[in-house]
């Protein structure tokens, strides 16, 4: 006769529950800087109480997604390749910029509907945690390709780190929200669109703090749409043209037809 018993949830290790709260920790200093920032620059008190209440909930989401996340932890071939195609990314993350400012004259009637442009950037925030499906994969694959963009002297300047950094942020909330355990194309594109939420409204805040209601409004949903879709669908349909040609054998992804 069997002695063996079901086993109940797993408690999170020590591991785990340190790296939650250095999540937390650093998502509240996120929280500390973005409203101390915008008091600084006189802008509306609303518009701080916002960046730290996002940096606040994607912190506590990553935080939760680390402390039930499957028990797997980085292997030398997931870093690798996260690491290249962050780099990749990065590539495209200034190409897309030089492309950007190039037809930037053609919304100078309507600044805000260049926004539909705006899912590129967030590209690795879904990609590689599609590719690796490990915990840190989107936070990681921004803040590379990101950083590589300035190194190759974007015309955005530094701060493209920092929205790397948001980006990726927000982007990993949506793949802890669902516990590292579903890799398809509606947290693929619900990742993207939250990335597009942080970047839109760390926009408003610090470059179009000026205009109107309505321009913000159009904005903030033209950024998070294509993430949604531009950062989403390509992520997804980038993952199935890799599949086939074994590139990603090493990875659960190689091996499985997860739709949704």
């Amino acid at each position: 006769m069997s002695t063996t018993h079901p086993s109940g949830p797993s408690r999170p290790s020590g591991a785990a529950a340190r790296a939650g709260t250095v999540i937390v920790a650093v998502g509240a200093v996120a929280a500390v800087l973005g409203y101390l920032g915008t008091e600084a620059t006189d802008l509306p008190r609303a518009a701080s109480v916002i960046d730290a209440v996002v940096a606040l909930v994607a912190a506590g989401l990553v935080c939760f997604g680390v402390l039930t996340r499957p028990r797997a932890p980085w292997r030398t071939v997931d870093i690798v390749t996260a690491a290249v195609l962050a780099v990749a990314s990065g590539v495209v993350f200034w190409a897309w910029t030089q492309l950007w400012n190039a037809v930037s004259p053609a919304f100078s009637g309507f600044p805000p509907g260049q926004a539909v442009m705006y899912g590129m950037w967030f590209l690795p925030g879904a990609l590689v945690p599609l590719v690796v499906r490990k915990p840190g994969a989107a936070v990681f694959a921004e803040l590379v390709a990101s950083t590589l963009e300035y190194l190759l002297a974007s015309s955005f300047g530094a701060p493209v780190i920092v929205y790397g950094l948001v980006q990726g942020l927000c982007a990993e909330a949506v793949w802890a929200a669902f516990r590292y355990r579903r890799w398809g194309l509606v947290p693929s594109a619900l990742a993207g669109a939250a990335a597009g939420l942080g970047a839109a409204l760390l926009d408003l805040v610090y470059y179009y703090a000026d205009w109107s209601g309505p321009w913000k409004l159009t904005y903030v949903v033209a950024v998070v749409v294509s993430g949604a879709v531009l950062t989403g669908g390509l992520s997804w349909w980038l993952l199935r043209a890799l599949v086939p040609t074994g590139a990603l054998g090493a990875f659960a992804a190689g091996r499985s037809r997860e739709l949704v």
